[in-house]
This record gives C-alpha cells, sequence and structure tokens, in this order.
C-alpha cells in the first residue's frame, strides 16, 4: 500500500463535531492551517470551536476584520469521486423509527448523490462534465453544480463476467428483524438476478470466519448456492476483520481474469472483537487489492449501523457503499443498480474545481471533507481516488459568493480517471459563467438542480450547520412536495417524507415512538 500512502492527506479519520458541515477546500493542510484553524497535515481534525470558513481572499478577510495574517487560496478544490449513499439510506431509516440522525452520519454528498440528476451520459466509457448553477436567496451567494456522469448499460448481458465473495456477518446483532433475514433475502435476489457465466462465493464470520461455500459458478449449481445462503443463521460476536480477510483470501484464490472480482460485505457493522480499526483491517489484504485489483462493496443493515467503519473501510477498499432497510430497497441495488455495484467504469478518479479569482470572492463545497485530495496530486495517478461504475451519476455542489458586478467565466471542471483494464490515463473537463448561474433557484432553475438543492439543505440542517440561504424544514418540505408532483419521481416524494418527519422531530424534541410514513423506506 505504499503507492497510496499519501493519500487524503490529512483527511482519513476526520471526524467532524458540533454544527459543522460545508468546508472550504484547500490546496493543502498547510494552508488550511493558516486560514481556517484547522490542525495541519498528518491527522487533520477540526477543534471543537474551530468554525467551517469558506475560502476567501485576503480583501474579503479584511473586509470581515480578520486580525491575523491574510494567506489567498489557490482557488483549487480537489476530492475523490464519491457514488456511496448509505448516509441518505441509513437517515430515511432512523427518520422512520422516529429518531434524528446522529450529525455524524449525515454526508451531503451521499444525500445530494441519491437522485437522479438528468445529466447528459457520454458516448464512450468516460465522464461527462456537466456545471450550472442558480442564485439562492442569500444575497451574492450561488450555487454551482459540478455533474459528473458514466454510460448506462443498455442490457446486463453487455457487462464481462462477475466474480463475487458475499462476506456475510452472522452475529449475534444480525438476528435483529431486518439485518440477516434482509441479507439472505438480497442474496437470494442476487442469485436470482446473476448470469450462468458469473460466479460466486460465500464467506460467514461472527467472532470467527468461515468459508461456506468456495468459488462457484451459476450454472447448474444455483441450488447449491441457494441451500448455502438458506443455511445461515446468527452465532456470537462481530469480528469484522476475521470476514473480510477471509473474504479477500477467498476472492484471490478464486480470481477470474476478465471477470469483476468484487467482495460484497453485507453487515451492520458493529465491530466488537478482533481488529476494529478500518485501515487496519485493509492492510492486512492490500496486496489482493493492489496486485489483483478486487474492490469492496458494502451492504449496510439495521437500525444500529456502524456507519463510519462501512465508509471508511469501502472507501480504503477502492468501492462504495449503500445501506438498504427492506426487499424493496433490496431489489433496487441488487437488480435495478447491479452493473453499477460490479462493474467499474473509471479507477481512481478525481475531481478538481478551478473557480476564477475575477469573478469569484469566496466558495465552499457542500460535504466531501473525508474525500478530500491535495491540488499537487490531482495527477499523481498513483493517489487514491474514486471508484465508479456505469450509469453513476456524481455530483458536488459548491456555495460561490461572486464579486459585484462580476461577468464572465466563473469555474472550469475537471475530472481525472484511469481506465480500469489498461490503467490509461484519461481527464474531461467542463466550465461555468455567470450568465449560467444569474437564474433563481426557486423560480428558474430546472426541477433536477432544485431536488440537488433540496437534498443538500437537508442535511445540512440535520447536522446543524450554517449553510447560506438554507430554507427551514418546513419549506424544503412543501418545495420537495411541489417538486415530487412535476417530476413525478418517488423518490423525492419520499425525500419530502424524511424532511417533514425531521421537521415533527426538532419540533417535538429528537424522538418519537414514530411517525406517518414509518417504515416507508423503499
Amino acid at each position: 500500500m505504499d503507492r497510496r500512502a499519501r493519500t487524503y492527506r490529512g483527511a482519513l479519520g476526520l471526524l467532524l463535531v458540533g454544527g459543522i458541515l460545508v468546508t472550504g477546500c484547500s490546496g493543502t493542510g498547510n494552508e488550511a492551517t493558516a486560514d481556517r484553524g484547522v490542525a495541519g497535515s498528518g491527522g487533520d481534525k477540526r477543534a471543537p470551536s474551530a468554525a467551517a470558513r469558506p475560502q476567501e481572499d485576503g480583501a474579503g478577510q479584511a473586509e470581515a476584520g480578520a486580525a491575523r495574517e491574510s494567506v489567498a487560496p489557490d482557488y483549487l478544490s480537489t476530492f475523490a469521486l464519491d457514488v456511496d449513499t448509505a448516509s441518505y439510506g441509513y437517515a430515511r431509516r432512523t427518520l422512520g423509527d422516529g429518531q434524528l440522525p446522529d450529525a455524524g452520519t449525515v454526508r451531503p454528498e451521499e444525500f445530494v448523490n441519491s437522485f437522479r440528476q438528468g445529466y447528459e451520459r457520454p458516448d464512450g466509457n468516460g465522464f461527462s462534465v456537466n456545471v450550472d448553477g442558480a442564485r439562492t436567496d442569500a444575497a451574492d451567494w450561488s450555487l454551482v453544480r459540478v455533474g459528473l456522469a458514466t454510460k448506462t448499460v443498455a442490457d446486463t448481458g453487455e457487462r464481462p463476467p462477475a466474480a463475487l465473495t458475499f462476506v456475510v456477518d452472522i452475529s449475534g446483532s444480525m438476528a435483529e428483524p431486518g439485518r440477516l433475514d434482509l441479507a439472505k433475502t438480497s442474496l437470494g435476489i442476487l442469485a436470482d438476478e446473476l448470469r450462468d457465466d458469473d460466479s460466486v462465493s460465500l464467506v460467514t464470520f461472527s467472532d470467527e470466519a468461515e468459508t461456506r461455500l468456495p468459488m462457484t459458478r451459476l450454472q447448474g449449481n444455483r441450488t447449491k448456492i441457494r441451500d448455502a445462503i438458506t443455511a445461515m443463521e446468527p452465532a456470537d460476536s462481530t469480528n469484522v476483520a476475521a470476514g473480510v480477510e477471509q473474504g479477500y483470501d477467498e476472492a484471490v484464490e478464486g480470481h477470474r481474469e476478465g471477470a469483476n472480482n468484487r467482495v460484497v460485505l453485507l453487515s451492520d457493522a458493529l465491530a466488537n472483537t478482533g481488529e476494529t480499526d478500518a485501515d487496519a483491517i485493509l492492510e492486512r489484504v492490500g496486496d489482493a487489492r493492489e496486485e489483483y485489483g478486487i474492490t469492496l462493496f458494502g451492504v449496510g443493515v439495521g437500525s444500529d449501523y456502524g456507519d463510519e467503519l462501512m465508509e471508511r473501510l469501502t472507501n480504503k477498499g477502492d468501492g462504495n457503499t449503500t445501506y438498504i432497510a427492506d426487499e424493496t430497497q433490496a431489489r433496487k441495488v441488487f437488480v435495478d443498480q447491479l452493473p453499477a455495484h460490479v462493474e467499474l467504469r473509471a479507477r481512481d478518479a478525481k475531481a478538481q474545481v478551478a473557480f476564477d479569482r475575477k469573478t469569484v470572492k469566496q466558495f465552499e463545497l457542500i460535504g466531501y471533507e473525508n474525500r478530500k485530495v491535495a491540488d499537487d496530486d490531482f495527477r499523481d495517478d498513483g493517489v487514491d481516488g474514486g471508484e465508479v461504475g456505469p450509469g453513476h451519476t456524481v455530483t458536488a455542489l459548491y456555495a460561490v459568493r461572486l464579486r459585484e458586478g462580476a461577468s464572465g467565466h466563473v469555474a472550469t471542471a475537471t475530472v481525472r480517471w484511469l481506465d480500469p483494464k489498461t490503467r490509461e490515463a484519461h481527464e474531461e473537463t467542463g466550465s461555468v459563467g455567470t450568465g449560467a448561474i444569474d437564474g433563481r433557484l426557486w423560480d428558474d432553475a430546472g426541477a433536477r438542480l432544485q431536488v440537488t438543492a433540496v437534498a443538500a439543505y437537508f442535511a445540512d440542517t440535520l447536522r446543524g450547520g450554517d449553510l447560506q440561504g438554507t430554507p427551514t424544514l418546513g419549506d424544503l418540505a412543501g418545495r420537495a412536495r411541489k417538486l415530487a408532483a412535476s417530476t413525478e419521481d418517488s423518490s423525492v416524494e419520499k425525500l419530502a417524507t424524511a424532511i417533514e418527519q425531521a421537521d415533527r422531530l426538532r419540533n417535538d424534541g429528537g424522538e418519537s415512538p414514530g411517525g406517518e410514513g414509518e417504515g416507508e423506506l423503499g
């Protein structure tokens, strides 16, 4: 793992505190220290009293009465792409159970990336880059949306065969309804969906790990595979490290050239035995990840869910994570989204957004706190990025304060990625000017941009942030209802329900025995 030692400088293990949500992007750890009072690189953690401040030039800081010496920012924002959606799914589950989600589990980018964006798709296997925006209700502030999209797969038969190693948590905590039973249902659904030329293996873990099924072709063995899935029963404690290590051993043993080789971890991620640190767990299987290109897909379950561990595992494991609460969501993940979860379009994908000093006074990246990459590592292909599958979209939303009377170029966004097969590097760019972000957000912007804004503002509120122009939860719920009607999108309808639940819980003091829409999690 030496080649990845510089990955996410000062960002891995970032624990956000208090009401911090929105963080300005910085080129280096030192600059962040000078400009925003953040600890330097090599263990970047915010002090409880530190407020996340947008990047601002020296003149702007003087206007704000800053007493310390000003350090002009580089006007670059660089981060690894992230297609995770688990944070939003788990928040909806928590709200449906009558509780507000813990602020530390709310990641705005995962709320935003849970919704269709309507981006133009590329013709080939790379990315399209879409940049737009609109003015918010806060004076001088706009939202700028950077959208990246990969080509969809018209027919699952077009993909290469898959070699999937399922690593299933059968610890005692998984005995509760909606955990192991849902994992077994999910694997049954997937076993029906996979093709004859796909292969699967099955590893279970509690206090120890056990291989229940070596890598086996689906053709002629579907009954055998189903029997292995059905036979799983809950046992003792949760040794995630043992399960992941055994899973990677099986994935290497059953590795297939030309196939999509992936470990699929199904767990509530409540590790309580053995190694419980994500970095240390993945360190054990580093050679398998590097030499064989085996990626990790995390599927979270359970009302009590180790969100942080699962998210860090998949970030370090070159993969992504999602959360399922019922069979409807399981079908969405393992049927509708199957190609996106087993196939790759891009490895080590990173984005860099360059803002124009002449037109931009301040900018804030909403979310992506633990996906930041040093600016000078953008074109270092030895530095870890994100893995993206077919049909995925990735959205980065910025709050941008334009200079008075600004006109012209605002920002240029560049995405860089490696071809999964050849490891050849590619780049694509897109840009936006003041004319394209001059419309009013709630009056002139397209419905999809408005949905993106609602999701981001909702996440900001749940995190206790202070994003400029954030409406009240009641206003957000009303806008979501109208957008659901105009788009005829059930996912937006469910967003409105979640916001209404949060509004009621806030008014009731944070907890209730459940409310309307409880369990409505599809």
